[in-house]
């Protein structure tokens, strides 16, 4: 019976559902998390009685045909990104970006990664790095002499250094836009990868070509939203109960069937 497979192509589908939606839930403190959503297709159509089919040699026409439907299957997952909730740290090195852009990082084997975390440190060389220690793009690097570090909202770094009267400038920070920022694969560590979906990066300052400005001394919070994700969560769990109740139901079906004498 195909009812079996079709209402168990829905709890598969429902379960990657609360899969989606339990790592948003894991990820509500994630600085810099862009939630996703699952989304789903219906799958191939067996035609019993197609639509149009003549009945007749008057060339009368079936205005309705019959077609049995084969189950759902997930389509894609994509990224909410949406601006998440700046956040105060009082830290001078915390960065939140307000509208678009990624900040760039610089991965150990060459590669460029971007994120929207910025919760930077120095390293031991005075570099600017991301939690890991990967440096951020451009290098920037704080003088061992620096009282206190000041960060414009278009990304100007001064430094305020124990013997200058007034501020150094010692770099600029850079955000990278994207034509398809859905498109980007997630590489875990709050970062992100370029694809061929998502387009070639487009560097710019912040505050200028459409990228957003710098906030110093925040951080921007996840975008979940608690009571989305739990409404979404009752509803998967209520899709996934009546599926389960068609398999029951088809079982029965098939029960009566085989005792019919």
């Amino acid at each position: 019976m195909k009812a079996l497979y079709i209402a168990s192509s829905g709890m598969a589908a429902q379960e990657t559902n609360v899969e989606v939606i339990s790592n948003n839930i894991a990820n509500m403190r994630t600085t810099g998390y862009k939630r996703q959503r699952a989304e789903f297709q219906d799958l191939l159509y067996q035609q019993i009685r197609r639509s149009g089919a003549t009945t007749s040699e008057q060339g009368t026409a079936v205005p309705v045909g019959i077609e049995i439907g084969s189950g759902v299957k997930t389509a894609a997952t994509p990224r909410v990104m949406s601006q998440g909730t700046p956040t105060p740290t009082e830290k001078e090195l915390d960065i939140a970006v307000r509208g678009e852009g990624f900040f760039i990082v610089q991965l150990p084997d060459g590669r460029t990664a971007y994120t929207r975390d910025g919760s930077f440190e120095r390293s031991a060389e005075g570099e600017l790095v991301n939690v890991d220690g990967y440096t951020i793009q451009p290098g920037i690097t704080i003088p061992d002499n620096a009282i206190s570090v000041s960060i414009s909202p278009d990304g100007t770094v001064e430094a305020f250094l124990d013997n200058a009267s007034g501020p150094t400038q010692i770099g600029q920070l850079q955000l990278a836009r994207f034509v398809n920022k859905a498109g980007l694969a997630s590489a875990g560590n709050n970062l992100f990868l370029e694809t061929a979906a998502s387009g070639p990066a487009q560097i710019s300052v912040p505050n200028s070509e459409g990228a957003g400005d710098l906030l110093q001394g925040y951080l921007e919070a996840s975008n979940v939203n608690s009571v989305t994700e739990i409404a979404d969560l009752i509803a998967a769990q209520r899709a996934y109960e009546m599926n389960a109740r068609v398999i029951s139901g088809a079982d029965e079906m098939m029960q009566a069937t085989s005792q019919l004498r």
